[in-house]
């Protein structure tokens, strides 16, 4: 009897031939690695629960190319804190994308760090890459400060400062993938970001020569410890069961 053909890429991993361009620009030498963690993704992270199945044909464009877009802003080197990370996004595309950056995804759900820690060693990562189970505001003094800390679709960016910054070092930065209210965000809560020891923010508009729309990004520069907690509200992961457009449950 015939050996059983190998299982050929399910389409909706594929790199989309629009997106070609800017998946080997993003990825280079990498890509075969980002394709093996879109497979993960649409497969695996569907039946699991942490992508929404209508997400899976837009892995690519919506998550993948959108994240990866974030690299341009952090230094070679650094160390990253990924707060939320949920199904990796975008801390495990970092990872993939630049191999010189030290990552920790910061995940308080079991599922997601069971799923998460499998990747990372399917992917063959686990000497760059680890995982903490845990929420922000619990890790923040216990979790050496990181370089850049980075959150995608987490919640209102006051709050997110809230949790992220005292996760950087000072000098650090906050990296927050955001949609198009990012400046009108930026405006509302300035002041509060400030209050706690974050710069102004500043809004950058990633890979614009190579995504349509372009990967928004909030940058908070940590320049001093404000000496008290902030404010604190919801957990970063709360509600993030709602979030089914952004692909998690």
């Amino acid at each position: 009897m015939a050996p059983e053909p190998e299982r050929d890429r399910p389409a909706a991993s594929a790199v989309p031939p629009d997106d070609r361009h800017a998946a080997v620009a993003l990825f280079g030498e990498r890509l075969a690695l980002a394709e093996r963690y879109a497979d993960l993704l649409v497969t695996d992270g569907t039946v699991r629960g942490l992508v929404g199945p209508r997400e899976a044909p837009r892995i690519w464009q919506r998550h993948l190319l959108n994240c990866a877009a974030l690299a341009e802003l952090i230094p070679s080197g650094a160390s990253v804190i990924d707060v939320g990370s949920g199904a990796g996004l975008p801390g495990l595309v970092l990872a993939v994308a630049r191999p010189d950056l030290t990552v920790t995804l910061l995940e308080p759900m079991a599922r997601r760090t069971a799923f998460l820690t499998e990747v990372i060693e399917q992917l063959g990562l686990s000497g760059t890459v680890t995982v903490h189970r845990g929420r922000a505001e619990e890790v923040a003094g216990r979790l050496q400060p990181a370089d850049v800390v980075t959150a995608r679709a987490l919640a209102p960016l006051h709050q997110l400062a809230a949790w992220c910054l005292p996760l950087a070092r000072v000098g650090g930065r906050v990296l927050a993938l955001k949609g198009a209210s990012a400046t009108e965000e930026v405006a509302t809560h300035r002041e509060a970001i400030m209050g706690l020891g974050g710069g102004a923010p500043v809004v950058h508009r990633c890979a614009a020569a190579l995504l349509d729309p372009p990967a928004v990004v909030v940058d908070i520069r940590r320049e001093r410890d404000p000496g008290s907690g902030g404010a604190r509200g919801n957990h970063p992961g709360a509600g993030r069961g709602r979030r089914t457009r952004h692909g998690r449950t």
